[in-house]
């Protein structure tokens, strides 16, 4: 169960969403510094084609946004870190539920023998 593509996808992602929580936060801790570029993290499309091809480990990417800058040079929008963080944490809580039940059904199997 554990070696699980299901299992493996569930995990990456969750590795995944956590990195884009930490970006996220990074790029509103540098919403006013001059020439800061804000950060992407990338992992669902290599997430399914993972999946898709029986494997469920994959890397995400840490990309540069292509959003426009300011006069400063720092191109992080504030009200895009927000809703982005709110879905990340969704997703998160979503994901973790996911692995929780892989859990409690372990356990309860573990109990009726």
């Amino acid at each position: 169960m554990f070696g699980s593509v299901s299992f493996e996808a569930m995990s990456s992602a969750l590795d995944s969403l956590a990195l884009r929580q930490r970006v996220i936060a990074d790029n509103v801790a540098n919403v006013q510094t001059p020439g800061f570029q804000a950060r992407r993290v990338q992992f669902e499309q290599a997430l399914s084609a993972a999946v898709g091809e029986g494997s469920g480990r994959i890397q995400p990417r840490v990309l540069t946004s292509l959003e426009p800058t300011r006069e400063d040079g720092n191109n992080v929008n504030l009200d895009t870190e927000v809703l982005s963080n709110i879905d990340t944490n969704l997703r998160f809580q979503l994901a973790s539920r996911a692995i929780d039940g892989k859990f409690t059904a372990v356990r309860v199997a573990m109990r009726s023998n």
